[in-house]
């Protein structure tokens, strides 16, 4: 075991490395930098730029340097803690994307506990009632949130909460409390908007959950060692959580490694559309305006995430199931 977590811990190393240089390469290719479209931004507008300040900064930030030389500041600068300057909100990206931050985490994080409590129980009782109306009901509605886009759903409840009701749904707090500090008002207030959001972005991954959940637990109940197992008389509840419901929670495990990046990214088009202060929104516009600094750490961060999360997911698979086997070599 030790011998795997050294192996999987150094794959990691490289893994990052590369992804790093992808993530660089790719901001990069899009012809000029954030000076070139902030300067054709202005001269659009009649304006001119102030040309001092600019080569100041791209002297400061190592932007007149080779592609190279860049890169190795950029990460060097990651390795210490230090994300850069963001050029687009002329602030350092730490300061950035701390409240957004905060509130992407909170979305997210309760729109996978959403998720998980609605998905597990409808799952298993979808499977264990194969074929009855409720199992024909619940897969209408699973195939619904899957064919339905969230982005859609979001603007069919801003519709309807603004015509039947008179009330906007969008954002994450009241009015009042944005660019307020933190208080315990501002809490519940934040608590009392965020259900909105979290059912039109878990709406998809609910539906998705449940279906991948009941066809799983539908293939394990046929299996042999379960038709054993009953005709020895045991109670369908026993027979139900020893082994079939244990084996079919693998894909509820290996999602941690697609989970962990969203409490980051968030539902971009969501939160656009729904005016949410989180920090899908800041990325798009950081990538369409080539803020290098600032989208390059929030697309480093969710590569991480997302790594750490596969090796997480990794170690609860070899827990769960005894199936896998835990080797750095071919079995012998």
């Amino acid at each position: 075991m030790l011998g795997y977590l050294v192996h999987r811990i150094l794959i990691m190393i490289p893994t990052l490395i590369a992804i790093s240089l992808v993530i660089f390469v790719i901001i990069h290719l899009p012809p000029g930098d954030y000076f070139s479209t902030y300067i054709a931004e202005l001269q659009s507008q009649g304006e001119t730029a102030n040309l001092a300040k600019i080569a100041f900064l791209k002297a400061q930030y190592g932007f007149d340097k080779p592609l190279w030389q860049q890169y190795l500041y950029w990460a060097f600068g990651l390795l210490h803690g230090d994300m850069g300057y963001s050029f687009l909100y002329d602030l350092p990206v730490n300061a950035v994307v701390g409240d957004r931050l905060l509130l992407t985490f909170v979305v997210s994080f309760t729109t996978i506990i959403f998720t998980y409590i609605v998905a597990f129980p409808i799952g298993v009782y979808s499977a264990t009632h194969q074929y009855s109306i409720s199992d024909y009901m619940l897969t209408f509605l699973g195939f619904l949130g899957l064919a339905t886009p969230s982005f859609l759903l979001a603007l069919v409840l801003l519709y309807l909460a603004n015509v039947y009701f008179g009330i906007s749904v969008g954002g994450l707090m009241d009015p009042i409390y944005v660019d307020q500090p933190w208080n315990w008002a501002k809490v519940l207030s934040v608590f009392a908007h965020v259900w909105i959001p979290v059912v039109v972005i878990g709406t998809a991954g609910t539906a998705g959950m449940i279906r991948r959940l009941r066809a799983n637990l539908l293939d394990e109940l046929q299996k042999q060692y379960v038709v054993t197992a009953r005709a020895k008389g045991l109670h369908p509840f026993k027979v139900l959580v020893k082994y079939p419901l244990r084996l079919s929670l693998n894909p509820f495990i290996s999602d941690i490694g697609s989970l962990l990046p969203q409490v980051i990214s968030g539902a971009a088009i969501v939160s656009v559309v729904m005016s949410l202060p989180t920090t899908g929104p800041m990325m798009l516009e950081a990538l369409r305006s080539q803020d290098m600094f600032l989208a390059g750490s929030f697309l480093m961060f969710m590569a991480f995430l997302t790594v750490i999360g596969v090796f997480l997911s990794d170690l609860a698979l070899a827990a769960l199931d005894p199936r896998i086997r835990l080797q750095t070599g071919p079995a012998q």
